[in-house]
């Protein structure tokens, strides 16, 4: 029990991801050019789904939860990372640590339910297009959104306090630049075997359920778009559905990795890789591939701007 108040006591020295140098400087110029580029999509995508009208259906309500997940994850890991970068240093506090872990397994793991029930949404509107308003009624999309923030909330608040319930006594050093479940385990002076494992019969659940639903949603999905009279619809929505699957893989491959593989089959190295994507490529891909590409995101975004006066100054 004193080992353990001790640990708590400690701050933890999160090693980073860039050292000084000229290549590494260019590589946190253009983490740094990303991180920009994913917080400025997903707030102009929230703000114009929430202002404009002709955006407040089921497909862009549950984007723009998708796009508040993104900007939490961007907001929870780089802007600490870039800190310890800049002023030499990557000390957080044990309660630091906490939160840290606490909100990215919440944004995480909401994320990954919610692309699932995307995934639904999008089977309805392809597959059932006449019975889409009345499948997807807004109760239906708050309990899409509440079901993934609870799971999230739910997953986080357990694995959390099972993760910090081990003494850390050893090393301060977290290999990683930011605090993660996987990295903490490293540290422990105890026997963490079990619960690793525990994680990655966890991850089966928690990953390959949702990514089922997916697989058979966009099976459905493409089945129905070969099926389509129309060359040009058929491309169209051939091209969506391929995007939207390449990201979703994007993120489920990074998360598989780190939660279903176990710690001694990775170094420390692959998992600040494999981290960047699920924390800075995929938050800053999702409103580029979902929603900023599309005519009526588009549209709404000339006609917020033209508010703005915007067209009439140039």
């Amino acid at each position: 029990m004193e080992e353990s108040n001790q640990s708590m006591a400690t701050d933890f020295i999160l090693m980073g991801l860039f050292s000084h140098t000229g290549p590494h400087l260019v590589l946190f110029s253009l983490v740094a050019a990303t991180f920009t580029t994913g917080l400025l999509g997903n707030t102009v995508l929230l703000f114009l789904i929430s202002t404009e009208s002709k955006l407040h259906t089921p497909m862009y309500f549950l984007l723009s939860q998708l796009s508040l997940l993104d900007i939490g994850f961007l907001l929870i890991t780089i802007p600490k990372m870039a800190a310890d970068f800049l002023q030499g240093g990557g000390s957080i506090s044990f309660g630091g640590c906490a939160a840290q872990m606490f909100f990215l397994m919440v944004m995480g793991i909401s994320e990954i339910v919610l692309l699932s029930l995307m995934s639904y949404d999008r089977y309805v509107a392809v597959c059932h297009p006449l019975h889409y308003p009345m499948l997807m009624q807004h109760q239906v999309c708050l309990l899409m959104v509440g079901t993934s923030w609870f799971s999230g909330v739910l997953v986080a608040s357990i694995q959390t306090s099972i993760t910090l319930h081990f003494p850390y006594c050893a090393s301060r050093n977290v290999d990683h630049f930011f605090c993660e479940v996987p990295a903490l385990l490293k540290l422990s002076c105890a026997d963490t075997s079990a619960y690793e494992l525990a994680l990655s019969v966890s991850a089966v659940l928690i990953l390959l359920l949702p990514m089922s639903l997916i697989a058979i949603s966009y099976g459905h999905v493409l089945a129905a778009v070969l099926h389509m009279h129309s060359a040009e619809a058929r491309h169209k929505a051939f091209t969506t559905c391929s995007s939207h699957i390449a990201v979703v893989g994007l993120f489920y491959a990074a998360a598989l990795f780190m939660y279903m593989v176990p710690g001694t089959y990775h170094s420390p190295q692959q998992d600040n890789v494999v981290s960047l994507f699920y924390s800075l490529i995929t938050p800053t891909l999702n409103p580029l591939i979902y929603s900023l590409r599309n005519r009526e995101v588009q549209v709404a975004l000339v006609k917020v701007l033209g508010r703005g006066g915007f067209w009439s100054k140039r």
